[in-house]
């Protein structure tokens, strides 16, 4: 989308809660958290799915690649005020070619594109597994993404653990990876380009780089049992890391979100738990969260040999089963999934989460 700066979905004010024993009794603690998902726009259907809402689609409308700017056409800013009366109104292809501005024309058949699916399927849920099984083009990426973060936040709404929070980051923000000192550490890639950009702008950067001194690396705050709190006032900033190694709180955090995302769009209960190898002579399923994962575990199932330090690629295993198993298909029943999580060849994590959605070996959907 043209016309655009990089922003993020419109404020809420969403809490989470959580329990602290005080005199005695337990005390009810609430938080806010993840403000921007937008959730205040939505409203809470009767099977806990977020229902769209005029408002939801208005804040669409006010993205910046969206709302006019002062040189919109009159064609442009009238179909602007329709849409803000109107969210659901009904625009023509003569509309949107009246339109002068070729990006800002493009911008609005993208929304539209998206406007149909929400108004479609009615619930955030409901669009989002619509798109998923039934891609469209010219729906961004970026939209995709706002949904899981909505869906995140709805699933998560009554969760105390500040780590399951910030591992739930990985199915909308896509990750730098760090292993120096044995550790694998996780950092929102948006916030480390950012904090590089700054140095390099203050002309620290350059300076360092003219003397021959090494540049600071960028330090942020790596998130554990004794610093947890932390998260809440900065959960909007994303600029807390995790350690994703095998035995620490965050790899079982992260298990814990995977089991919830199934249970809450699938209505499949599961339990994942982190393993460090697959010892399994009877490998029967596998899902890998990334491109490069799916790739490992491929050629691990048949046998081959991965390329050469792909392995090393491998940030976290998880076997998970199915507990139901009359909903699985039977080359599966009462066998374990194995789930991989990999880094890119630039150290980057791209979790791709609706994998677990359209790959679970399911009677229903063999």
């Amino acid at each position: 989308m043209e016309r655009s700066r990089k922003s993020s979905a419109p404020s809420a004010r969403p809490r989470a809660s959580r329990c602290t024993r005080e005199s005695g009794r337990l005390k009810t603690m609430t938080h806010e958290f993840w403000k921007s998902a937008g959730m205040h726009l939505l409203e809470s259907g009767p099977e806990g799915w977020l229902t769209v809402t005029p408002d939801f689609i208005r804040a669409y409308l006010m993205r910046p690649e969206i709302h006019p700017i002062e040189d919109s056409c009159a064609q442009e800013v009238a179909l602007h005020d329709r849409l803000m009366e109107s969210p659901a109104a009904v625009v023509d292809d003569k509309e949107i070619g009246a339109i002068a501005d070729a990006d800002a024309a493009e911008n609005y058949r993208m929304f539209l594109a998206f406007r149909a699916r929400l108004l479609e399927s009615r619930t955030i849920e409901g669009t989002y597994l619509g798109l998923v099984r039934r891609p469209d083009r010219r729906v961004p990426s970026v939209f995709v993404d706002q949904l899981v973060h909505i869906i995140a936040r709805n699933i998560l709404k009554d969760v105390g653990d500040p780590l399951r929070l910030r591992a739930a980051e990985l199915l909308f923000r896509e990750q730098t990876v760090s292993t120096d000192g044995g550790r694998i550490l996780l950092a929102d890639d948006e916030i480390v380009d950012l904090q590089k950009h700054a140095l390099q702008e203050t002309g620290l950067g350059q300076l360092l780089a003219e003397t021959g001194t090494p540049q600071r690396t960028v330090t942020l705050d790596v998130l554990g049992e004794d610093n947890a709190e932390i998260y809440w006032s900065r959960s909007d900033r994303f600029d807390t890391v995790i350690d994703l190694r095998f035995g620490q709180p965050a790899i079982d955090a992260l298990a814990r979100v995977i089991e919830a995302w199934l249970e809450h769009l699938m209505r499949v209960e599961v339990r994942v738990e982190p393993r460090q190898r697959i010892e399994d002579t009877d490998w029967r399923w596998h899902i890998g969260l990334d491109q490069q994962s799916n790739a490992i575990l491929n050629a691990l199932y048949r046998d081959e040999p991965p390329p050469p330090g792909a392995m090393e690629q491998l940030v976290a295993l998880f076997r998970m089963r199915i507990l139901d198993d009359r909903l699985v298909i039977d080359r599966v029943k009462g066998r374990p999934i194995y789930l991989g999580l990999a880094m890119s060849d630039d150290n980057k994590v791209r979790m791709k989460p609706h994998n677990l959605l359209v790959n679970l070996p399911l009677a229903a959907q063999s």
